[in-house]
Parts: C-alpha cells; sequence; structure tokens
C-alpha cells in the first residue's frame, strides 16, 4: 500500500464492500442468503473471540484494576453520556436516524488491536493495554445490548426485546463455546494466526455487505444527504478530541503514570469496528446500514488521529523505556504516585 495514502487496505475494502452494496445489492432470495451467511458469520466471529482469550491472562490483568475501571468507565460510562447530550442536534445538525447510529457508537466496546499497536508506539503500559481492551470487549458482548435496550429502545428501528435473545444466541453463546473449546483448538489458533486473521476481515466484510444491501432494499439511504454527512463528521471529530482529552489529562488527575495514561488514553478513547458491525446488524436489522454509518466514519477517524498522536507520545525523551515491562505482566498501579506526573505535551 503506497504510504501517500491517507487510509489501509482493510479500511479500502470496506469501502469497496459498501458501493458493492450500492451497485449490486442482495435483494429478495439472494438477500435471504446474504443475510444468513452473515448470521453465521457473527458467530463465527465471536467464537473465535472466545476461543483466544485466555482466561488466565484476564484473570491475571485483574490486579491493574483500577486502569481497567478507568477505561470501562471511559467506554461505558463517559462515552454514553455524552452520547445523550448530542440529543440537543436533533434535527437541526444530525437526523434521528443519524443520531441513532451516534449514540450506538457510544455504546460499543474498545478495541484491542489497534489500542495495543498504538500503545507500543507511544511506549506505554502494553500489557495494560491488552487486558483493558479484552476487558472491554467482553463486558460489551452483554453493556452494549443492555445499554441499546435502555437507551435506544423502539427507535432502533429493528431493535425490541428480541435483539437481546438473538444477543445471547449469535453473540454470547458461541463466545462461551470459544471459550470452552479454547483447550482444544487455542494451539491450532496460534498456528494459524495469519490465516484466521482473513477469516475475521472477511466476515466483518461479509457482515457490511448483507447490512447495506438490506439498507438499499428498504430505500434508507435517500434519507442522509451530503450536508448531514458532512455534520455528523464535525460532530465526531468533537467526541473523539473531548475523550482523548479527557482520558490523557483525567487519568493524570487519578495519579496514573506516564505509562498508564497512555493505555488509558487509547483503549479508553477508541471504539471497536470488529464488534459494533455484528452486534449492528442482530439489534438494528434493515437499518443497520445507518446505524453504522458513525461507527464506520469514527473508526477510520481515530485510526488516523491516534496514529499521529501516538508518533507524538513516542518522540517524548520523558516516556523512552518507561512502557517497557516483562512480557505478559501487568504493573501495579500504586494508591498515590510516587512523583509528580510528568506534563502532558
Amino acid at each position: 500500500m503506497p504510504s501517500w495514502l491517507p487510509v489501509g487496505p482493510y479500511v479500502l475494502a470496506l469501502l469497496g464492500t459498501v458501493g458493492l452494496a450500492a451497485l449490486l445489492p442482495a435483494r429478495g432470495q439472494a438477500g435471504d442468503v446474504a443475510e444468513g451467511l452473515a448470521t453465521a458469520a457473527v458467530a463465527l466471529l465471536f467464537f473465535l473471540y472466545g476461543a483466544r482469550l485466555s482466561t488466565r491472562e484476564a484473570l491475571d490483568g485483574l490486579r491493574h484494576w483500577r486502569l481497567h475501571l478507568t477505561v470501562l468507565a471511559c467506554t461505558f460510562v463517559l462515552f454514553p453520556v455524552l452520547g445523550i447530550a448530542a440529543r440537543v442536534l436533533v434535527p437541526a445538525v444530525l437526523t434521528p436516524a443519524l443520531y441513532g447510529g451516534l449514540l450506538f457508537l457510544c455504546l460499543v466496546p474498545s478495541t484491542i488491536q489497534s489500542s495495543i499497536a498504538f500503545t507500543s508506539i507511544a511506549r506505554g503500559n502494553v500489557p495494560a493495554a491488552i487486558c483493558a481492551g479484552s476487558f472491554s470487549s467482553l463486558a460489551g458482548i452483554l453493556l452494549t445490548p443492555l445499554l441499546a435496550a435502555a437507551l435506544l429502545g423502539g427507535s432502533a428501528g429493528g431493535f425490541s426485546a428480541d435483539s437481546l435473545v438473538k444477543i445471547m444466541v449469535q453473540l454470547l453463546l458461541p463466545f462461551l463455546l470459544g471459550q470452552a473449546l479454547r483447550p482444544r483448538v487455542g494451539g491450532f489458533l496460534v498456528r494459524h494466526k495469519p490465516a484466521l486473521g482473513y477469516v475475521d476481515r472477511g466476515s466483518i466484510l461479509l457482515v457490511v455487505y448483507a447490512a447495506f444491501s438490506a439498507g438499499m432494499a428498504a430505500g434508507i439511504w435517500h434519507r442522509v444527504s451530503a450536508a448531514r454527512l458532512a455534520a455528523l463528521l464535525a460532530v465526531e471529530a468533537v467526541l473523539l478530541a473531548v475523550m482523548l482529552l479527557v482520558t490523557w489529562y483525567g487519568a493524570k488527575r487519578l495519579g496514573f503514570g506516564r505509562a498508564d495514561r497512555i493505555a488509558i488514553q487509547f483503549a479508553g478513547s477508541k471504539k471497536s469496528l470488529a464488534a459494533g458491525l455484528p452486534m449492528a446488524s442482530v439489534l438494528f436489522g434493515a437499518q443497520a446500514s445507518l446505524a453504522v454509518l458513525p461507527l464506520m466514519l469514527f473508526h477510520q477517524m481515530q485510526l488516523m488521529v491516534c496514529a499521529v498522536l501516538a508518533r507524538r507520545r513516542a518522540q517524548d525523551p520523558e516516556g523512552a523505556g518507561e512502557g517497557e515491562l516483562p512480557a505478559g505482566r501487568v504493573a501495579e498501579v500504586s494508591p498515590a504516585p510516587q512523583h509528580p506526573a510528568p506534563r502532558a505535551r
């Protein structure tokens, strides 16, 4: 991929899938087949999530409980509060449908891979980022649909009480099955990790195609104008900026050191496209294409902004070597810092 391109190959694949669904949407019987395949892909995704998550490592990570609670509070408390506050933008800035997607974005769990990558680049606490992202994804399987039921309710298009049952069947059960079979399939997953990465991405692309095909068949794209999309981008830019500032300076006020603050900032300010897309397909049905649009835009924005921010943090001479911990070890957080926290730059 040429270095001058502002997006990565996977984002281009997502955009290409959306374009394919716009030009050649699956309709009628083909739409039913696409929906069935997407349902199977969602179950496979969460089975793999469960099979990959080491229960022992997750329990060991609980030693750093203050950091993990901080990230969970940012993801499932502060983000939803900001999403609720954005209700004042309807209908002047955002349409009700776009606002529903924005609020759903605020309910999705944090990322794992990109949080770890950016924390590593910035020389932060990488083991803490691994555990924080894992805990957030695990908690999101239950918290995201429950928060959606409480905050979105009947306004979420196809969302209903039955969606909670679908979440349990399509997401939670495969996850628990993966956890149960981890001793048998864990070695296979490790040996074939690169190939299974394509399975992950391919499954998500299939979910995107099915969701946007359903949206085309329902004609919902006629309700979104270029001006509304521009307004949505502006709102999401403000949302991301607020979360980046709060996670960085708020963690400082809570007494975390620089390495932990980096992990909190990157894990607490981001949202998972991989987890959000399958959940939206279950929760929103035919309205899923509009519901995931804010999440897709936010995902690309957070990657671009955090990539720049991580490189700037890495250039800070005060942080050199501070985040280098033994592999698999999570540092304890002292009740209060022993030295004054370094100034943020």
